[in-house]
């Protein structure tokens, strides 16, 4: 088909901790959704491979090392990287990927791919972040307080980011995500080689 024609779009999508974002992608249709490597713990109910890749500190920099990590940060004293093949592969064959990354991550690879679009997913306010966080109980009052200060630094960097969708219903905002990959792939610029297939088709 001629849609299958169309280039592969990269969405980054960023949010403070305890915002929704797993949540929010784990709805998202159509999408290929990379998994982020990680030196954190796991966390209760998280699934090794399908949330994050959890690994050592070792084996992280090893992959760093061998250039096997698209890009990596630290955040709250632990690394995030995302690997590198699996993307790459998805992009060349036209599919929509969405990267989950930290805002320092995000600034990377919006560099990296100039053309990838950028979501930046805000809570409602801070009152309910806050809530979120403690609802989930897996960190301490300490670790708690050090994600609200990094949500914080974190949010003033939203106006960065191509969009800003408000996570208040998670119904609502995975609309708005839906809506904005959809929006973007039927962009003239990265429908170009569907055109010229087009093209070429009336004319053969």
């Amino acid at each position: 088909m001629l849609g299958e024609k169309r280039e592969g779009l990269l969405v980054v999508l960023s949010a403070p901790s305890g915002c929704g974002k797993d949540t929010v992608l784990s709805k998202l249709s159509g999408v290929r959704r990379s998994v982020s490597m990680t030196t954190r713990a796991m966390r209760d109910g998280e699934t090794d491979g399908v949330d994050y890749y959890f690994v050592s500190e070792a084996y992280f920099l090893k992959q760093l090392d061998e250039g096997k990590i698209l890009e990596h940060t630290s955040y709250n004293g632990k690394y995030y990287g995302t690997p590198k093949q699996a993307v790459d592969d998805w992009l060349r064959a036209g599919e929509t990927v969405v990267l989950k990354i930290e805002v320092e991550g995000g600034g990377n690879i919006r560099r990296l791919y100039p053309d990838c679009v950028s979501i930046f997913l805000v809570p409602p306010s801070m009152q309910t972040l806050e809530h979120r966080l403690r609802k989930r109980c897996s960190e301490t009052e300490e670790e708690i307080q050090s994600r609200l200060t990094i949500a914080e630094n974190e949010m003033k960097h939203a106006a960065e980011y191509d969009y800003i969708v408000v996570n208040d219903s998670m119904e609502c905002a995975v609309e708005d995500i839906q809506a904005i990959i959809r929006s973007e792939r039927l962009k003239t610029s990265r429908s170009k080689n569907m055109i010229c297939e087009v093209i070429n088709n009336a004319q053969s």
